[in-house]
C-alpha cells in the first residue's frame, strides 16, 4: 500500500505544493480543504489534473470535527495547515478566527488522539507568536532594520507573546500541539514560520506579501505599504519548506514533539519595499512604481529573522533556493498564470 497523507487546507499555497511533491513520489493524498480562499480551487484542478486518483478531494470545515475525524482516519501523516491567515481578518472577526486556528486544530489533535493508528501530526505556526519582540534591540540602517546582537536571528527560546487575536488563536493551537506530544504521546512537530512564497501563491494586501507585490507589480495595481518600508523578512521558498516538512516527517523519532522556526535564515532576508523593490524590478527589467505608504500595523516586527540552527541540525536541511532565483521563479509562475 502507498504511503498516505491527510493536508488540511490543501488546496491553498502551501498545501497544494505540498500535495504535488508527495503524490509525485507515489503517496495517496486526502486534500481537505472548504475552498473559501479565492483561487484555490484552481490549485486543486491541476493537482487532479497532474495525479489523477493519488489526490482525493474533500470539501470540508476545519470545525466539523465528525468530518475532521473522519478524514483523519484514511492518512498515517497529517499536516495542519488549514487556518484564517490574516492579522487583519482577526482584529475584524476574532471570533471565528478562534474557531478556525484554535478549535480547528485541537479538532485534528482529537481526531489524531482517538485514532487507532496515532498519526503523526505537523502543524503549521508562525513567527506572530512571539509579537512585536520589542525588547530585542534593532538597528536602523539606510534600507532596513536589524538586529544589534542576533546574527542568526530568532530561536525557539524566545519568549512567546501573542499580539493580536491572530497571534492568539495561531499560539494556542501552536501550544495545544506541543503539549498533545507531551501528555498523550502523539507524534506532534511544530513549525513556526516565517516569510513563506512561490508558486501557486495567491497574495493579497493582508496576506502573503511577496506574491502580492508580485503580481501588484506585473499588472499595475497600487502597492501599499504599511509602515517605513524598512521591515526585514527572511524569505523561505515554497519548495524548500516541503523539503523541511518531509524531512520532519520522516524524522519522527529526533522531531516528535519539538518545535522549529523554519524561514530563510539569515542569508535570505530583504527589507519589504526598500531592497525588495529593486531586486524585483531588476527581475522584471523595469523600475517599480512607488508605493502609498500607510501606518505601522498592531504587532508589526521591524525584523523577524528566523535562527534555523536546529532545524539544520535535526532535519539535516538548509535552504538551497536564494531570493533572486525564487522571485525569479515567482514571476515567471505569475507571468504564465496572468489570465
Amino acid at each position: 500500500m502507498p504511503p498516505s497523507a491527510l493536508i488540511t487546507g490543501g488546496a491553498g499555497f502551501i498545501g497544494s505544493n505540498l500535495a504535488d511533491a508527495l503524490a509525485s513520489d507515489g503517496w495517496v493524498v486526502w486534500i481537505f480543504d472548504l475552498l473559501a480562499r479565492p483561487g484555490v480551487e484552481r490549485n486543486l484542478a491541476w493537482l487532479q489534473e497532474r495525479h489523477g486518483g493519488r489526490i482525493r478531494f474533500i470539501r470540508g470545515d476545519v470545525r466539523d470535527f465528525p468530518a475532521v475525524a473522519e478524514a483523519v482516519r484514511q492518512a498515517e501523516v497529517v499536516f495542519h495547515l488549514a487556518a484564517q491567515v490574516a492579522v487583519t481578518t482577526s482584529l475584524i472577526d476574532p471570533r471565528t478566527d478562534f474557531e478556525i486556528n484554535a478549535l480547528g486544530t485541537l479538532n485534528v489533535l482529537e481526531a489524531a488522539r482517538q485514532a487507532r493508528h496515532r498519526p503523526i501530526v505537523l502543524y503549521t505556526s508562525t513567527n506572530k507568536v512571539y509579537g512585536a519582540m520589542e525588547e530585542v534591540p534593532v538597528v536602523e540602517e539606510a534600507t532596513r532594520y536589524r538586529y544589534a546582537d542576533r546574527p542568526f536571528g530568532i530561536d525557539e527560546g524566545q519568549p512567546l507573546d501573542f499580539h493580536s487575536p491572530y497571534g492568539c488563536s495561531k499560539g494556542a493551537a501552536d501550544q495545544y500541539v506541543r503539549d498533545y506530544a507531551r501528555i498523550y504521546g502523539l507524534p506532534t512537530v511544530v513549525f513556526r514560520m516565517s516569510c513563506i512564497y512561490g508558486p501557486r501563491q495567491f497574495g493579497t494586501e493582508d496576506q502573503g506579501w511577496v506574491a502580492h507585490f508580485v503580481i501588484s507589480a506585473m499588472t499595475g495595481r497600487p502597492i501599499t505599504i504599511y509602515g517605513d518600508g524598512k521591515q526585514v523578512r527572511d524569505l523561505l521558498f515554497v519548495t524548500d519548506l516541503v523539503a523541511a516538512m518531509r524531512a520532519a516527517v520522516e524524522r519522527i523519532d529526533r522531531t516528535a514533539g519539538q518545535v522549529y522556526n523554519i524561514g530563510g535564515g539569515p542569508e535570505h532576508t530583504l527589507s519589504v519595499w526598500h531592497e525588495f523593490a529593486p531586486l524585483l524590478g531588476e527581475i522584471l527589467d523595469r523600475p517599480l512604481d512607488p508605493p502609498a505608504f500607510g501606518p505601522w500595523r498592531p504587532g508589526d516586527q521591524k525584523v523577524y529573522v528566523s535562527d534555523i540552527r536546529k532545524a539544520m541540525r535535526d532535519l539535516d536541511w538548509r535552504p538551497q533556493v536564494g531570493v533572486r532565483e525564487g522571485l525569479t521563479r515567482l514571476a515567471e509562475w505569475v507571468r504564465e498564470n496572468l489570465r
